[in-house]
């Protein structure tokens, strides 16, 4: 299994942007696709996770952040609203299937003030 991260890049405070994990290989629908960020000195944190039909999240990105998964695609994104500049991070797509885990690259996410 494969993870491509796309979709990062500078935004204002408030707005929007979308990132997309491709995946190469077989991700089941019953497996966990989440999303982890890193902001500089700090560790790595988890973001949100989808597993079969249900959706979690850290309590900072409830209600701005959505995660899905397109089947036919085979991609799990990650649509961020209402950004803050305390959500500047590089963000990082997370795969585990049956006892094994993947990471892809990161995608960096600046937000200004």
């Amino acid at each position: 299994v494969q993870l491509q991260a796309s979709g990062g890049g500078l935004v204002q405070a408030g707005g929007s942007l979308r990132l997309s994990c491709a995946v190469s290989g077989t991700i089941l629908n019953s497996d966990t696709m989440s999303w982890h960020r890193q902001a500089p000195g700090e560790q790595r944190e988890w973001v949100a996770s989808i597993r079969g039909g249900s959706t979690y999240y850290t309590d900072s990105v409830k209600g701005r952040f959505t995660i899905s998964r397109d089947n036919a695609k085979n991609t799990v994104d990650l649509q961020m609203n209402g950004l803050k500049p305390e959500d500047t991070a590089v963000y990082y797509c997370y795969a585990y299937s049956r006892g094994n885990f993947f990471w892809g690259q990161g995608t960096q996410v600046t937000v200004s003030s």
